[in-house]
């Protein structure tokens, strides 16, 4: 090691002169980038403690010994548009085309918890994913799909409860039974108040319906992730890596915390969360992210947690490439980017991927661009060669050192947020919210000094218009979605619904898990307004008392 320091400052003192393209390099988190990385810059690095081997603690490398030599990412494309039967045909040409898991865009009407005939939801219908009302939207939904042969994740958070007990129900008549289904709701309420803003309750009575769902999936559901912690829109919100991950992780300890004060065992609950994180385009600084999550998360389960179930260690995690890199400007440049960020996704050790479609910078993906995506995928599985081998960048000098520096600016972050009083307090007191707006504001400013190079945008710009086919939304199913919602409630049985409610409106005022009741309201053919109306009486809506 003492040659080797004299060698590098040798290298270094005989290279200083040479002229650089950019007066410094460094991370989009700030971490500067040095011309060369040896065994010098992990000096007390222990393989075995640090890194260990794929499949065992601290799983840095990797949460399955195997990786993809013996079975590949799920391959889960982000989809829904429309009416429910438009997304049903979108997800069977997926799965048609080697797509290996179901992932559900909702519209915003729904995921603010508003049925589509609704004056606030107005214009609103299917412009971002699925319209779903009630049931009925879901049976379509999901028709001639079984659930119980393949997984599903549907992104959603303040209704989440809502929208999974209309999942449990479809399910059970298709005549699964609940431990046998397997899939993921996103229900990460944490996050809406740090950076995506679709909460609609008060932090705590949020708190206490995830809960709910933990708790239920425990007892019902084995197969079941009954949340999907996400860093993806933070990350979207303009934070950086770390921050992305810091926060993340901060939220994933808190869920934690609510659920073992509901009298949960760590190991029973734990081994079925999972992660959702994004990937941008600085490749290796992405995979140093996933890497250092897996060592950090393992950490804290079992020193500070006191996990005894090896899984409680496993951090499993999707990845969607982002969108807030996508450019309106030269599309076609979008495959390149998705194709890079969904490499280092796999590099990372993904366990699902999503990769977007080139044209999500206008409008949601066509059924072109989708399959496209999904096309990006097979080939980094069938034909780089990346997935022969377990962590195939392990042991990079630049990679590790960077892994080390990503994991020790989270808990930098870690502790700022416990002298706030931990992550309710924080982000009550809109810490983290401007944190983000501030990594926002620097990356934008670099870029406008072009101290970062986006092409077509700040550099290679080009006078020409490039024309690609976009994917409308039927505006005329706004009406159909209506009149089906209409037919709903003039076929069930009013009475019943007024007292299923009824039942929910008690439970909601009591310490009652209220899963079975909503499952209950979801059988009468209630709507998704009417079940979100009960709980907005009782809890009330949120409004922020932070402000920049």
């Amino acid at each position: 090691m003492e040659r080797l320091r004299r060698e590098g400052a040798r290298w270094r003192e005989k290279n200083a002169a040479a002229t650089q393209r950019k007066p410094s390099f460094k991370t989009p988190s700030q971490i500067p980038v040095e011309a060369v990385y040896t065994p010098e810059d992990v000096p007390n690095q222990d393989y075995l403690r640090d890194l260990g081997l794929p499949g065992e603690y601290p799983y840095l490398r990797g949460v399955h010994a195997t990786g993809y030599r013996e079975q590949l990412w799920t391959m889960r494309m982000f989809a829904g548009f429309g009416l429910a039967e438009e997304t049903n045909n979108r997800f069977k040409l997926l799965l048609k085309n080697g797509e290996t898991g179901l992932s559900v865009a909702f519209d915003m009407p729904t995921l603010y918890g508003y049925d589509t005939d609704d004056p606030r939801a107005a214009n609103e219908f299917g412009t971002c994913g699925v319209a779903i009302s009630s049931l009925a939207d879901m049976e379509t939904l999901f028709q001639g799909i079984p659930l119980d042969q393949i997984t599903t994740s549907m992104t959603i958070n303040s209704p989440a409860a809502i929208i999974w007990a209309m999942f449990i129900v479809v399910a059970e008549k298709q005549g699964a039974k609940l431990e046998n289904i397997g899939g993921t709701l996103q229900n990460d309420i944490l996050k809406e108040y740090i950076a995506q803003n679709e909460y609609i309750f008060p932090p705590e009575p949020s708190m206490g319906l995830v809960v709910d769902t933990v708790e239920f999936a425990t007892r019902h559901m084995p197969r079941w992730n009954p949340i999907s912690i996400s860093g993806y829109h933070i990350r979207e919100a303009g934070s950086t890596a770390i921050q992305e991950l810091a926060f993340t992780l901060a939220d994933g300890f808190e869920y934690v915390r609510h659920c073992l004060a509901r009298g949960l065992s760590v190991d029973d609950f734990v081994p079925r969360l999972s992660f959702f994180f994004n990937v941008h385009n600085n490749f290796f600084e992405e995979i140093a992210k996933f890497r250092a999550a897996r060592r950090v998360w393992a950490r804290e389960m079992k020193e500070t947690f006191k996990a005894q179930n090896p899984r409680s260690c496993w951090l499993r995690f999707h990845a969607q490439t982002s969108g807030a890199t996508l450019t309106a400007q030269q599309p076609e440049n979008n495959v390149v980017r998705v194709s890079l960020q969904a490499l280092a996704a796999v590099l990372g050790g993904c366990q699902s991927l999503h990769t977007n479609g080139k044209d999500e910078a206008w409008a949601l993906p066509s059924e072109a661009a989708a399959l496209q995506a999904l096309r990006t995928q097979q080939i980094i599985a069938h034909e780089t060669g990346v997935t022969d081998t377990v962590d195939p960048l392990g042991g990079s000098y630049f990679l590790e050192k960077l892994t080390d520096q990503v994991e020790s600016g989270a808990y930098d972050y870690f502790r700022r947020v416990e002298d706030l009083g931990g992550v309710m307090k924080a982000l009550e007191a809109g810490y983290f919210q401007r944190e983000i707006a501030d990594a926002a504001y620097i990356y934008q400013m670099e870029e406008d000094r072009r101290e970062r190079i986006t092409v077509g945008v700040n550099e290679y710009v080009t006078g020409e218009s490039m024309e690609i086919p976009l994917l409308r939304v039927d505006r005329e199913g706004e009406q159909r979605q209506i009149q089906r919602l209409n037919e709903v409630r003039r076929a069930r049985d009013g009475r019943d619904v007024s007292h299923k409610l009824r039942a929910l409106e008690q439970a909601a005022r009591s310490s009652e898990n209220l899963m079975p009741p909503l499952v209950e309201a979801v059988k009468a053919y209630a709507t998704l307004g009417e079940m979100m109306d009960v709980l907005r009486g009782v809890y009330g809506e949120y409004q922020p008392s932070w402000g920049f």
